[in-house]
């Protein structure tokens, strides 16, 4: 619950007017020691007032006057002491925060600055008016810790903060300390735990105009957390985001790299409902941009029609080549490349599974370009996913893509069947009559 505010009971603009000629004089005469007591003093006045102006400008002036006399470690003790006072103003307290943080690009060497950094984060540790800037101060000790080379340290310095929960920081950013949070995770390897810190970014947010610089960042992460787990269904929505940025559909290059992307991602996902649904969408979007190499592919897989892998590699393998996912030169761009094999396998199985009922193993095996133990590989992986449904004969060589129907389904069709025979039967016998009827009156006429 929130302290009620203290009423000012005395103006000390006059004094604190009067007596800082007289110290500033005092500090630049080199007697520090007695400029700052002078201040001691002339703050407990303000506070006892509970002049904000007043204390605010007394406060801000114990920092300026150490800084000018270089003495750090002066500054530390005073930032310390002040902020301990009893009675003292939360806002003056800030301000002198605030102050201090602006002498952190002043100082001599790093170790001062760390000290100083230190300093601050003690000052500002579980007080809810400066959450904002112990935030700040934390972000510049965790980029000095990334700059040595520390970005585990770096990752959990960042992490000590729950920036979600700070009410008084604005919401730009806070969802800039957020993600640099995810991207010190994914640096450190930590995929989980980026994943988790993602879930605390609302993307609706990134419907506003002034923070497309943000959307973009928040997606390139996802993309390189949805590639590290393989979740390729991802990445291709991912890229679909970053397309339909404003600034990105302003720049060819960059739409057309984006739509190639998505394209190449939903191609290496595994079929299901939503990544058939995705595929149309996509091929969609493809009309939009220049990228016809791209669109002839993803036809390819909309197109019920077999594709033969080395026709394939032959018309898109220069183009696809050129994409930096399947020619990174790593062990995942090659483990890419192989799964877009398994997918052209895949949809070539499916496509013989909707024209065959029953074919010979040899077959398939010159249809789907495949020796016979990775056809039936295929074949298992399908059936035991539910793309397909297939029984394999071994001693015949048959594959039977035929489902074994029910008794019950069985007798259902057949009665269907004869009540349709039996229908056409009478409706024949109908038309019989009728024309036997106009034959005889055409006779007697």
């Amino acid at each position: 619950m929130d302290e009620p505010i203290q009423k000012m009971e005395k103006d000390c603009s006059a004094i604190v007017d009067a007596q800082f000629p007289e110290i500033d004089a005092a500090a630049k005469g080199g007697n520090l020691t007695k400029a700052l007591e002078q201040l001691l003093s002339l703050e407990k006045q303000t506070r006892s007032s509970a002049d904000l102006a007043s204390s605010t400008r007394v406060l801000k002036r114990f920092i300026q006057l150490t800084l000018e006399a270089q003495d750090w470690k002066l500054m530390q003790e005073y930032i310390v002491l002040l902020s301990k006072k009893h009675g003292q103003l939360k806002q003056a307290i800030t301000k002198m925060t605030q102050e201090a943080m602006d002498c952190l690009d002043k100082t001599p060497d790093m170790k001062t600055k760390l000290e100083l950094i230190d300093t601050l984060r003690t000052v500002t540790d579980g007080k809810v008016y400066l959450e904002v800037e112990r935030a700040r101060v934390t972000r510049i000790l965790a980029k000095i810790k990334e700059d040595e080379g520390n970005v585990a340290e770096a990752a959990d310095i960042m992490q000590d903060l729950q920036v979600e929960t700070f009410g008084s920081m604005e919401k730009r950013e806070k969802t800039d300390f957020i993600l640099e949070q995810m991207r010190l995770c994914l640096l450190k390897r930590d995929y989980v735990r980026a994943n988790i810190i993602s879930k605390k970014i609302n993307i609706r947010y990134f419907k506003e105009t002034d923070v497309q610089d943000l959307k973009l960042r928040y997606y390139d992460l996802m993309i390189e957390y949805s590639l590290h787990e393989n979740e390729y269904l991802n990445a291709c929505k991912h890229y679909r985001q970053i397309y339909d940025t404003p600034i990105i559909k302003e720049d060819p290059a960059k739409a057309k790299q984006a739509v190639e992307n998505a394209v190449l991602f939903v191609v290496l996902a595994p079929f299901d409902n939503e990544q058939s649904d995705l595929v149309q969408r996509v091929y969609l979007e493809t009309d939009e941009v220049d990228t016809s190499v791209y669109r002839a592919l993803l036809k390819c897989f909309i197109t019920t029609e077999l594709m033969r892998w080395p026709m394939i590699e032959q018309i898109y393998g220069p183009t696809l080549g050129q994409n930096p996912a399947l020619v990174g030169g790593d062990e995942a761009s090659r483990k890419r490349l192989k799964e877009l094999h398994n997918r052209v396998v895949e949809h070539n199985i499916r496509v013989v599974a909707k024209y065959y009922t029953r074919i010979s193993t040899k077959r398939l095996t010159q249809l789907l370009d495949l020796p016979d133990k990775d056809c039936e590989e295929f074949l298992s992986k399908l059936v035991v996913s539910k793309t397909i449904y297939a029984k394999i004969d071994r001693p015949a060589g048959v594959v039977s893509f035929a489902k074994s129907k029910h008794p019950n389904e069985v007798l259902n069709e057949w009665s269907q069947d004869i009540n349709g025979l039996l229908g056409l039967i009478e409706k024949t016998c109908h038309l019989i009559t009728k024309e036997e009827i106009i034959h005889s009156i055409t006779k007697v006429i």
